[in-house]
C-alpha cells in the first residue's frame, strides 16, 4: 500500500512528488510513467521560458502560480546548480492598432503585481537592436532554463529520498474506493491511499477511467518551431514576443533565446491528429475520432476560423512563417531559419467550444486530477505541487470530520 501514486513523469508529476515529500517526509510514493524515460513530452519539448505572469487573468491560478512559481523555479535552480538565466523579455507593438492592446495588457500586468516598464521604440532598440517596434513592455524577471535538466535534478533528489519510479508502465484501469485506489498498469497492480493524475496529454482519459464525469476533453495542438542559423543568432539578444491577439487563444510567433545559445522561433499552433503527434504526418485513428466526435471542437474551429487558417498556412508555407518573424525582426530571411523539434500542447476544451483558460484540477474521493496544465505549467510546477498537497489535506480533513 503506497501513500501516494503519481501518474505522469513530467515536471508537474515530479514537482508534486517533491511537494508531497516536503509536507510528509518519509511518505511512500511511486511515480508511474508510460514511457521508458521521464519528461519526454511537454516537459522535454517546450521553449524553456521561465514565465513571469504577464498574460493571465488577475486572481487566476495561472497568474498566482506563474508569479510565485517563477520565484520557486529560480530558487530551485540556484540551490541545486541547474543552469538558468534571468534575461528578461520585451513585448513589441509593431502596428498602431496594437498600442491600445499593449496598454490594456500593461494594466493587467500591474494588477498581477509583475514588475514591468513601458518603453518607446528607441528604448526597445537599446535592448533588442534589430527589433521593429513602435513601443513595448519590458519584463526584466522573465528567464530561461532547460526543464529537462530541472526534471533530471528533481528525479535524482526524489530517488535519494526513496521515491520509486515505475517506467514503461501505461495505466490500464483505475478503481477508486472509499478506503483506497487500485491502479492497474501494464506491469503491476498498485494500491494507494491517494492518486494524483499528472498525465498531461492523457489526463482526461484517466479521469474517465477513474469514473469521474467531466465535460472537458484534451485537444492536442502541435507547436511547430524553427531555429535561427548560428550565423543569425546575433539578431536576438533575449526574448521577443508580439502583443498577443485577444481573439486568439495562443501567444503568437515569438523569438526565444535558449540555454544552448540558439534562438527558437515559434511556435506555430495547429491541430494535431495524434496526442503525441510531433510531425505533420503523425496520425492516430482513435485520437482523431476523439477530436472529430467532440462537439466543442467544431464550435471552437468555427469561432477561430480566420486565425486557424493563418496557422495552417504558416505550417505548410515557410515564407508565411518568416513574414510573421519579420514583423518583429525585419532582417530575418527565409534562409536564416531551419526546422527544429515540435511540441504538443495538452489543451483542455469544453463542450461549448471554449478553451479552459486556467489551470484546472478535479478532486475525486481519493484522487486529484490535473486536467489542464499547459504553459506556464512548467514555470508553475512547484506551486501546482503545493496546491495539490493543500487539496489532499482538505480531502483528508473532510473524511475525518
Amino acid at each position: 500500500m503506497y501513500d501516494y501514486v503519481i501518474i505522469g513523469g513530467g515536471i508537474v508529476g515530479l514537482s508534486t512528488a517533491y511537494a508531497l515529500l516536503q509536507a510528509n517526509p518519509g511518505a511512500n510514493i511511486v511515480v508511474v510513467e508510460k514511457e521508458k524515460e521521464l519528461s519526454v513530452h511537454q516537459t522535454g519539448r517546450n521553449s524553456g521560458v521561465i514565465h513571469s505572469g504577464v498574460y493571465y487573468k488577475p486572481g487566476s491560478l495561472k497568474a498566482r502560480m506563474a508569479i510565485q512559481g517563477r520565484n520557486s523555479m529560480v530558487k530551485f535552480c540556484q540551490d541545486h546548480g541547474v543552469p538558468h538565466e534571468v534575461c528578461g523579455k520585451v513585448l513589441v507593438a509593431t502596428e498602431p492598432e496594437e498600442l491600445p492592446r499593449m496598454e490594456k495588457l500593461y494594466q493587467r500586468v500591474l494588477k498581477n503585481g509583475v514588475n514591468v516598464k513601458k518603453i518607446d521604440g528607441h528604448e526597445l532598440q537599446e535592448i533588442e537592436p534589430f527589433v521593429n517596434g513602435l513601443g513595448g513592455l519590458k519584463v526584466p524577471q522573465t528567464g530561461i532554463v532547460n526543464y529537462k535538466k530541472v526534471s533530471e535534478k528533481l528525479a535524482q533528489l526524489l530517488k535519494q529520498a526513496g521515491v520509486e519510479f515505475l517506467l514503461g508502465s501505461p495505466v490500464v484501469d483505475i478503481i477508486e474506493r472509499a478506503g483506497e485506489v487500485t491502479i492497474d498498469t501494464s506491469r503491476r497492480t498498485l494500491r494507494s491511499r491517494f492518486l494524483i493524475n499528472c498525465a498531461g496529454l492523457h489526463s482526461d482519459h484517466l479521469v474517465k477511467m477513474a469514473g469521474i464525469h467531466t465535460d472537458l476533453q484534451i485537444v492536442p495542438f502541435r507547436g511547430e518551431y524553427f531555429k535561427l542559423t548560428e550565423e543569425k543568432n546575433h539578431l536576438v539578444k533575449g526574448l521577443i514576443y508580439p502583443v498577443p491577439n485577444p481573439d486568439f487563444p495562443f501567444l503568437g510567433v515569438h523569438l526565444t533565446k535558449m540555454m544552448d545559445g540558439g534562438i527558437h522561433a515559434g511556435p506555430n499552433a495547429v491541430l494535431s491528429l495524434k496526442r503525441e503527434g510531433y510531425r505533420k504526418t503523425d496520425f492516430d485513428w482513435k485520437d482523431t475520432l476523439d477530436i472529430l466526435s467532440f462537439p466543442g471542437f467544431w464550435k471552437m474551429a468555427g469561432a477561430n476560423r480566420k486565425e486557424g487558417v493563418k496557422e495552417m498556412v504558416r505550417s505548410f508555407h515557410k515564407q508565411s512563417f518568416v513574414k510573421s518573424l519579420q514583423r518583429l525582426v525585419p532582417d530575418i530571411q527565409p534562409e536564416d531559419v531551419i526546422p527544429t523539434d515540435a511540441g504538443v500542447r495538452a489543451q483542455a476544451m469544453l463542450k461549448d467550444g471554449s478553451l479552459v483558460d486556467d489551470f484546472h484540477l478535479i478532486t475525486g474521493r481519493r484522487s486529484i486530477h490535473v486536467c489542464n496544465a499547459p504553459s506556464p505549467a512548467a514555470t508553475a510546477s512547484f506551486e501546482i505541487g503545493k496546491e495539490i498537497v493543500r487539496r489532499i489535506s482538505q480531502v483528508e480533513r473532510s473524511r475525518v470530520s
